[in-house]
């Protein structure tokens, strides 16, 4: 999995008024759990605009400015209501030989029969839980829709794989492929004009019988 490097610097004050100032000076509060103790930091706002504000999944790298670097992963993000500045980031430190659990993208790829056939591609999960060792966090987990045809669903179970473990129920859809609205309003019209011949029909068969 990509990495993406965080300057920060680390905080001798963590009550509410450092707190204040240095989000008054454009800088982010950060703790990183999972090592002997927590490790409070900051680290320009700005610095987190590819880690935050993207689709993709990253690991981190914390460099701090006494040379010390670690590495972590996103655990928690505090956003101000109004303004929606970042107030708080939670990172946990990572260990090379213990498993980790975090959100990946699902990315979808092929054409679907069922969609070539007039259907709709829903994606139900567009991010997945996976728990793997931080060297085999995948970037992305790939989803090939192709042989899907209309009515069908794709579930997790389909998506197994040794270097990590999804950590979701094995009834969890990840897409199907649905009828288009279009192509099911068309059928209940059909349906009806069925029914109404029928009854014109029935009604023909009753006034013959009366004569």
């Amino acid at each position: 999995m990509k990495s993406i490097t965080i300057n920060g610097s680390k905080r001798e004050s963590v009550g509410k008024k450092s707190t204040k100032a240095l989000r008054n000076a454009g800088q982010v509060p950060c703790v990183l759990y999972g090592g002997d103790k927590p490790l409070h930091f900051s680290a320009d706002e700005i610095a987190f605009s590819k880690l935050v504000y993207t689709p993709n999944a990253h690991t981190v790298v914390i460099a701090l400015d006494n040379g010390e670097t670690l590495n972590a992963i996103m655990q928690d993000i505090q956003f101000h209501p109004v303004t929606d500045s970042i107030l708080h980031i939670d990172f946990y430190e990572l260990n090379d030989e213990k498993p980790i659990t975090m959100e990946v993208p699902v990315h979808f790829i092929g054409n679907s029969r069922g969609v070539k056939a007039g259907g709709v591609l829903r994606k139900n999960s567009r991010r997945l839980r996976v728990k793997a060792l931080p060297k085999n966090l995948p970037d992305f987990i790939e989803v090939d829709i192709t042989p899907l045809k209309i009515g069908d669903k794709l579930y997790v179970t389909a998506l197994e794989n040794e270097a990590y473990k999804i950590m979701h129920t094995d009834s969890t859809v990840v897409c199907q492929i649905k009828r288009a609205r279009a192509a099911m309003a068309l059928a209940a019209l059909e349906d009806d004009e069925d029914e109404d011949e029928e009854t014109e029909e029935t009604s023909a068969e009753a006034t013959d019988a009366q004569e």
